[in-house]
């Protein structure tokens, strides 16, 4: 058993627990992990992230709160870019981490907004003509979103149509997503902003998505019939977020991040 420290922060209420690991030496286990991130008997958070650096590279050791692997999340990334440079290991400026959907580069200032490259954003064409999300009686056609990580995004006349989203949506065909995918419900405004809920795989129902709001910025553009370079501003049950994506589909996300607090806690 290890006694360590886990910082607890968020990026437009999407939480997260953040433990150093510079080292690459404390093994966690998803039951711990699910544990400390559960709400009614751990500490709560949406995600858990593992700092590492391998290679004389910082490392984003990503988890959603039932303990399993996913490849990265765009508000982690920045609250974890926030951790660096608060915390004196990471000059602020413009500086790497390495995450499993690859290395993506922040914009840090000493504080205030952080941006983050997250590459690439991509509509994938597979099943396109099927793909279809069913939720409270309601069905609603879908696109599919890639941005490292899987995402089926509807559009919905209102979001009060969406109704709860304690339990999971149904996407069909289940073969587009093997390994589950994070489903985003999107409400078009007007002057290039739209509202979203989004029920992320592993996690549920969370107040922001990075990686969602990128997805939703592409599929609005899609669904718009408009071009790329496109800005969207993004508002969430946590905040406002903003996406740019530029002629070659790459996304830059910008949005708040913050640390909240210390835990000392026992693995």
């Amino acid at each position: 058993m290890t006694t360590t420290t886990l910082t607890y922060g968020h990026g437009t209420e999407n939480d997260f627990l953040l433990l150093l690991d510079a080292a690459d030496q404390i093994e966690v286990t998803p039951e711990s992990i699910a544990k400390l991130c559960n709400r009614a008997s751990g500490i709560g958070a949406d995600g858990f992230i593992r700092m590492v650096k391998r290679n004389g590279q910082w490392f984003m050791d990503y988890r959603n709160s039932d303990g399993w692997l996913a490849e990265m999340c765009g508000n982690g990334i920045r609250v974890m870019a926030r951790y660096l440079v608060d915390r004196g290991l990471q000059p602020a400026g413009l500086f790497p981490i390495d995450t499993r959907a690859g290395k993506k580069f922040l914009s840090v200032p000493e504080s205030g907004e952080i941006s983050v490259n997250m590459g690439k954003v991509v509509e994938i064409d597979d099943y396109s003509d099927e793909l279809e999300v069913r939720h409270n009686g309601k069905s609603w056609s879908v696109l599919n979103i890639d941005v490292g990580n899987p995402h089926a995004v509807a559009f919905v006349a209102s979001l009060d149509e969406v109704g709860s989203l304690a339990l999971a949506p149904d996407v069909s065909p289940v073969d587009a997503f093997p390994d589950g995918v994070n489903v985003e419900f999107v409400e078009i405004l007007n002057d290039g902003q739209v509202r979203m809920r989004v029920h992320e795989r592993g996690s549920g129902e969370t107040k922001s998505c990075g990686t969602g709001v990128c997805a939703v910025a592409l599929a609005t553009t899609i669904h718009q019939k408009k071009r790329l370079p496109a800005q969207w501003t993004v508002h969430v049950p946590g905040g406002t977020l903003k996406v740019e994506i530029d002629g070659h589909s790459n996304a830059v996300l910008t949005g708040p991040a913050e640390l909240v607090r210390d835990h000392e806690v026992t693995l």
